[in-house]
This record gives structure tokens, sequence and C-alpha cells, in this order.
């Protein structure tokens, strides 16, 4: 098929995939924060403070990197969509949820402006909760969507039982983190 001959989808597919990797590790320094939330003591404090800290200003620079990347990506997607089928944008369920996820992080990459709600357990559970746009943007439209870029085709695909358990484990630790949500300046 010539349309997928294109170098444009090559560059387009690769800077998308490398972007969910920045993302996706923006969403795992969230997760090892609030472990650290929930880890912090009196007697560890100052140096699991620190760390947090640290990780936090990792993870804003993976998200800034993430989205950057994503949002060439989809970029590149409409110059490749324009000279294959004579059209940038064509509100595909996939073409739509990558605008979603663009905006989310868009959000979250903004939030450290707005000093009355910014910290780093919030931006922790942020760039963690967030990873959900990715994930529906990857594999959700993919198999629960009809578009041009799915395979949602006849019966429906049934959610994986570990999703719910996931989404559990997670708003536990959150909820757990949350106690314990203050560092020292």
């Amino acid at each position: 098929v010539p349309v997928l001959q294109s170098y444009w989808l090559s560059i387009h597919v690769s800077m998308i995939t490398a972007s969910y990797g920045f993302l996706g590790l923006g969403a795992l320094l969230g997760f090892l924060t609030l472990i650290l939330f929930i880890l912090k003591t009196t007697k560890n404090e100052k140096l699991i403070g620190l760390s947090i800290k640290e990780l936090n200003a990792i993870n804003e620079m993976s998200l800034m990197i993430g989205l950057a990347m994503l949002t060439v990506g989809n970029f590149l997607g409409g110059v490749w969509a324009n000279e294959s089928w004579g059209r940038y944008w064509g509100w595909d369920p996939k073409e739509t949820w990558a605008l979603v996820t663009i905006l989310v992080y868009a959000v979250v990459v903004h939030l450290r402006f707005i000093k009355a709600i910014y910290s780093p357990f919030a931006y922790s559970v942020i760039s963690l909760l967030s990873f959900t746009t990715v994930l529906m943007t990857y594999f959700g439209v993919n198999y629960y969507l009809a578009g041009m870029h799915s395979y949602a085709k006849g019966d429906p695909v049934p959610v994986p039982d570990f999703v719910p358990m996931t989404y559990a484990i997670i708003f536990i630790i959150i909820a757990l983190a949350w106690r314990k949500r203050k560092i020292e300046a």
C-alpha cells in the first residue's frame, strides 16, 4: 500500500512512540514519588523530602519533553494524512484522543505556574492519572472505537480484569500518600 510507504509515517510513528515513553516515565516517577510520600517518617523526612523534590523536577522535564514530542508527532501525522488523503485532520477517534492527550498534558505541564494548587504531591497524582489518556489513545481507541486506526470490528473486547484492580491499587496508594503529602520547604 503506497500510503504506508511514506517517510512521514515513519517519522510520525517514531515521534509519537518516543513521546509515550517520556509520558510513561512521568507516570512512573509520579508513582514512585507517591510511594516515597508513604514511606516518609519523622526520622527520614529531610532525605525523603529531598528525593521527592528531585523526582518531581525530573518528572516535570520528562512530561515537557513528552508533550513536545507528542505535539510535533501529531503535526507530522497531519502532514502525512494530507499527503495521503488530502486532509490534515479527520476527527478519527485516534486523532481526537491524541488531541485530548495533548490538551491534558498541556494542563499538567502548566500546573506549576498555579502556585495555589501546585505541589509535588498534586503533580505526582496528576502525572500518574493523566497517563490514562495515553493508554486510551494507544490501546482503547484500537479495540473499543471504530475508525481508521482501529481494530474494533465484530464482538466487543471486554475490559481486562486487571484494569479495575490496577485503578483500585492506584487510588489506595494516592490515599495513603495524601496523609503525608506535606514536605519541608
